[in-house]
């Protein structure tokens, strides 16, 4: 498989290794990116790193509660300006309500629902907004909760929207701490919510990483398999600690030092009830979505290229 300059950058920007170390790694890999990170873990000059980048594009990813129903959904424009006008806004809010209320199945089924206020359809206002807003927009996705106890979160007026539902006994309010999750796991991005979500074949992967490290490792590389195995064994919990949200450290040291379980189980305690953890959605507003790239200073060069013809 061939790879560009374009993929060597990208490579470094993932793993933060140096540009020549990257492309021995997509030469030893035959440009397989996931592979490369791997490579470069083996050989101690990458930490763990996402195997995938996330492409930046405008819109929201938003949050909410309504009516006891948690809602989130993704909204895409095509600039942020756009993303920020109240019109853009009270869409994606109504969006949201139309979910918590109608329960549409997928994105096709919530185009052809009522828009609140109206009798249209929420494709026949999205076409109107369409034509005020002057950009294109589109519903890339939506999850909603509607049982146990949902607590919302959006972080930077809409770069990341979280769901979190917990199961709440005792009559407390559980808000707090649904939110301190939620603020967890935008920070952290967490790949499983517990470990023992964990695929074995990521546990494998995980485990050769380990025992490849300690194979180049002159100091490790002596000390018989069954030795190296066992320590590789004991380092799969700093994957989880890395990995999953409930073996994560709880960033709110300031609240409790220690993991997040254990800072929902101290937090429930103190509060007279019993919180545990469900699950949750966690949207990257354009994650994974492709943007065009201009070249503005080519772009303005070309411009007074023509201009002086």
């Amino acid at each position: 498989m061939a790879f560009t300059a374009q993929d060597v950058k990208k490579l470094r920007e993932m793993t933060n290794v140096g540009m020549m170390d990257c492309k021995k790694a997509l030469q030893a890999t035959d440009g397989d990116m996931d592979k490369a990170v791997d490579w470069l873990r083996e050989k101690g000059l990458a930490k763990a790193a996402k195997k995938a980048s996330r492409v930046a594009a405008e819109g929201v990813a938003y949050a909410a509660v309504i009516d006891g129903v948690g809602v989130v959904i993704e909204v895409n424009s095509e600039t942020d300006f756009a993303a920020k006008t109240d019109a853009f806004l009270d869409l994606v809010k109504n969006l949201a309500a139309v979910v918590a209320a109608q329960n549409p199945a997928d994105v096709d089924a919530l185009k052809a629902c009522t828009y609140p206020g109206s009798s249209l359809t929420v494709t026949e206002i999205m076409q109107e907004k369409v034509m005020s807003i002057g950009e294109n927009m589109q519903i890339r996705r939506f999850a909603r909760f509607a049982d146990n106890t949902s607590v919302a979160y959006v972080h930077a007026g809409g770069t990341h929207g979280v769901l979190v539902n917990l199961a709440v006994e005792g009559g407390i309010d559980a808000t707090e701490m649904g939110k301190n999750v939620a603020m967890q796991i935008a920070a952290m991005s967490p790949k499983y919510w517990d470990k023992t979500q964990v695929p074995q074949a990521d546990v494998d992967k995980e485990m050769e990483v380990q025992l490849a490290l300690m194979d180049n490792d002159p100091k490790m590389a002596s000390k018989p398999a069954a030795v190296k195995e066992k320590i590789a064994a004991g380092k799969l919990n700093a994957f989880y600690k890395e990995n999953c949200l409930l073996q994560q450290e709880f960033v709110r040291s300031d609240l409790f030092k220690g993991d997040v379980a254990g800072y929902l189980a101290d937090a429930s305690k103190k509060l007279g009830g019993s919180v545990k953890f469900v699950d949750a959605i966690h949207y990257v507003k354009g994650e994974g979505i492709e943007k065009k790239v201009d070249d503005f200073a080519a772009e303005v060069a070309a411009q007074i290229a023509g201009a002086q013809k």
